[in-house]
């Protein structure tokens, strides 16, 4: 099998990493938009940049630099996977818009609105990104509970291959599954994507509370209702409850919010001691989705009618409405109401 991993940050990096070292012995490209970088990967065989101490495999070819060597490259493929952050989504998947060969794609988020002003003034999930740029390709996406690093250092792992297309799923499925990385096939595209998306908000809240050292209990009720919120956005966008159940939904969600790794986690950490939000998006080095995403994903809630408190406290978090602990007092101060609801 042939692979071609478009994006050299840890994500991309990782799973080209995954896939070459497959007992199956694919064949993988691991593509750099800046040659530079490409070539010094090539010669050091690391990404010094983004997985500093992981050894790229021999089998791990690294090319970058001129899109048209990609464009030629990609339609020999039998599988292109797609590991550009969601705002680089949509420009990416309109360049490979005539490739006929499945397409997958490891960024969680919603895309930022593209006009303000519009009647639907909010951003899109990466399938309906998908849909508008490229409405041929067969298309899904690669996610669940997982840190580049340990899946590149081959520590165990799980993930979900969401695709209404079988060939996309089965695709996804042959290139990563192997003896430390399972992958289940799931065609709740929709779901999946939610799930993706909010527990990076969530784990913004999460981290704030553990900063603010609020306990256990506080972290266990954050999850918990964070969960309940992200599946009443998910169901109300046609996701199937059970999905958030699942690697996607829970899992995603208990990793992200509790993980040292959490880059988003980190933000509500920094937070919590007093960083400003450009402080603690600074100190990171890297991008936190949720940083990008929350206020999207309050957009889509507000315009479904959905009630998503949690997201709402974080959006006015980062947006200097709230202090962190004026958030949380917004959030227990809340009116008494039924759990399932």
């Amino acid at each position: 099998m042939k692979i071609i991993v478009i994006g050299a940050g840890a994500w991309g990096t990782a799973m080209a990493v995954s896939a070459a070292r497959n007992p199956l012995g694919h064949q993988v490209v691991l593509w750099a938009r800046d040659g530079a970088q490409a070539e010094h990967m090539a010669q050091a065989r690391e990404n010094a940049r983004y997985l500093p101490g992981i050894p790229l495999p021999r089998e791990l070819a690294v090319r970058g630099g001129d899109v048209a060597d990609l464009l030629q490259s990609a339609p020999r493929a039998d599988l292109l996977i797609v590991a550009t952050p969601v705002a680089g989504l949509r420009a990416t998947l309109g360049l490979l818009r005539d490739v006929r060969v499945p397409v997958g794609w490891l960024c969680k988020g919603f895309e930022p609105a593209q006009d303000p002003s519009a009647p639907r003034p909010f951003g899109l999930m990466p399938h309906e990104v998908a849909a508008q740029a490229a409405p041929a390709l067969l298309a899904g996406a690669l996610s669940g509970p997982s840190f580049a690093q340990e899946v590149a250092r081959g520590q165990p792992t799980a993930l979900v291959a969401a695709s209404r297309q079988p060939a996309v799923r089965q695709a996804l499925v042959e290139a990563f599954h192997g003896p430390t990385l399972r992958v289940y096939g799931n065609d709740d595209l929709t779901g999946v994507e939610v799930g993706g998306a909010v527990k990076n908000v969530l784990a913004i809240a999460t981290g704030l509370a553990d900063g603010l050292n609020l306990g256990l209990n506080a972290r266990a009720a954050l999850i918990t209702r964070g969960l309940a919120e992200t599946a009443r956005l998910g169901v109300a966008l046609g996701a199937q409850p059970e999905t958030f159940m699942g690697l996607s939904g829970l899992g995603d969600l208990v990793l992200t919010a509790t993980g040292d790794l959490s880059r988003n986690r980190r933000v509500g950490l920094l937070l919590a001691e007093g960083r400003t939000l450009a402080q603690a998006v600074q100190s990171l080095g890297h991008v936190a989705e949720g940083v990008y995403s929350a206020r999207t994903v309050l957009q889509r809630a507000r315009h479904l009618g959905v009630e998503m408190p949690i997201t709402e406290c974080v959006v006015a978090l980062l947006d200097g409405q709230l202090k962190p602990v004026e958030a949380v007092a917004a959030l227990m101060g809340r009116d008494p109401k039924g759990e399932i609801l």
